[in-house]
C-alpha cells in the first residue's frame, strides 16, 4: 500500500490526530514554528533601559577657563553694541539702504550681550574691571570708522569679527576636548555645559555672518585697508588678553 493512502483508510479519529500535525508541519512550517517558539508575551517589553552616565566634573583649571571666557565674551559683546551704536547714524545718513543691516547686526549683538549678562550673573563670574576703558575705546572706534565712511565701518566689522569669531572657536574647541575626555571615561557633560556649548556655537556663527556682511559691503575697499584692519585686530587681541585676567 502506498504511504499517502494510510490516512484515507484510517477509520479512527485518533489516527487523524496523530498524522495531521505532521502534514500541517510540512505544509506550513513557519507558522507552526512561530507559535512554538513565541515564548514572550506580546504585551511584555524586552527593551533594556540604559543607566544614566555619570556627569563629567570640571577641575579647577577648567572652571577658571570658563570664568575667563564668560568675562571676555561679556566685554566683547558690550564693545560690539557700542561700536554699532556709534557707527550707525553716520553710515545710514549716507547709505540709507544699510539701515536694516546695521539694525540686524546690532540686535544680534544686543542679544549676545543679554545672554552673557545672564550667564555672568548665574555663575557669579566677576566682570572685567576694564569696563570703563572698553566702553570709551569701543565708542571712539565706532565713531571714527563711521566718520571715515561705509567702507571703513565695514572694515572695522571685518577686523573685530575675525578676532571674536576665532576667540569663540577656541572656546568651542576646548569644550569639545572635555566632551571627548568625558566619553573616554564613560561620562558625559552635564546639560548646562551642553547648552553653553550650543550657545557658543550659535553666537560664533552669527559673528561670522557679520564678517560676511562686511565683506559683501566693500570692507576691503577701505582706505587704508591693511593698516586699519591690522590696528583694530591688534587692539581686539590685546583687549581679550587683558580682560581674561583683569
Amino acid at each position: 500500500m502506498k504511504p499517502f493512502m494510510a490516512l484515507r483508510r484510517c477509520p479512527s479519529l485518533s489516527c487523524h490526530r496523530a498524522v495531521a500535525p505532521l502534514l500541517l508541519d510540512f505544509l506550513a512550517p513557519s507558522a507552526l514554528r512561530h507559535r512554538q517558539y513565541h515564548a514572550t508575551p506580546s504585551y511584555q517589553s524586552t527593551e533594556t533601559v540604559e543607566a544614566p552616565k555619570p556627569k563629567y566634573v570640571l577641575n579647577k583649571k577648567q572652571r577658571e577657563f570658563l570664568d575667563s571666557a564668560l568675562r571676555v565674551n561679556q566685554a566683547g559683546e558690550l564693545a560690539a553694541t557700542l561700536i554699532y551704536t556709534a557707527q550707525t547714524p553716520q553710515v545710514v545718513r549716507s547709505h540709507p539702504h544699510l539701515r536694516p543691516l546695521m539694525k540686524h547686526m546690532y540686535d544680534q549683538e544686543q542679544g549676545h550681550l543679554t545672554t552673557f549678562n545672564q550667564l555672568i550673573a548665574k555663575h557669579l563670574v566677576r566682570p572685567t574691571a576694564m569696563y570703563p576703558v572698553w566702553e570709551a575705546a569701543a565708542t571712539f572706534l565706532g565713531w571714527s570708522t563711521g566718520a571715515m565712511g561705509r567702507e571703513a565701518a565695514m572694515a572695522c566689522t571685518e577686523a573685530v569679527e575675525t578676532e571674536i569669531g576665532s576667540h569663540y572657536n577656541e572656546q568651542v574647541r576646548e569644550i569639545l576636548l572635555w566632551e571627548a575626555e568625558a566619553q573616554n571615561r564613560g561620562e558625559e557633560l552635564d546639560d548646562e555645559l551642553k547648552d553653553m556649548l550650543a550657545t557658543l556655537r550659535r553666537i560664533r556663527d552669527e559673528e561670522l555672518e557679520h564678517l560676511d556682511h562686511a565683506v559683501e559691503n566693500d570692507s576691503k575697499e577701505a582706505q587704508p585697508y591693511d593698516p586699519l584692519v591690522d590696528v583694530i585686530r591688534l587692539g581686539c587681541r590685546t583687549a581679550i588678553k587683558i580682560s581674561e585676567r583683569v
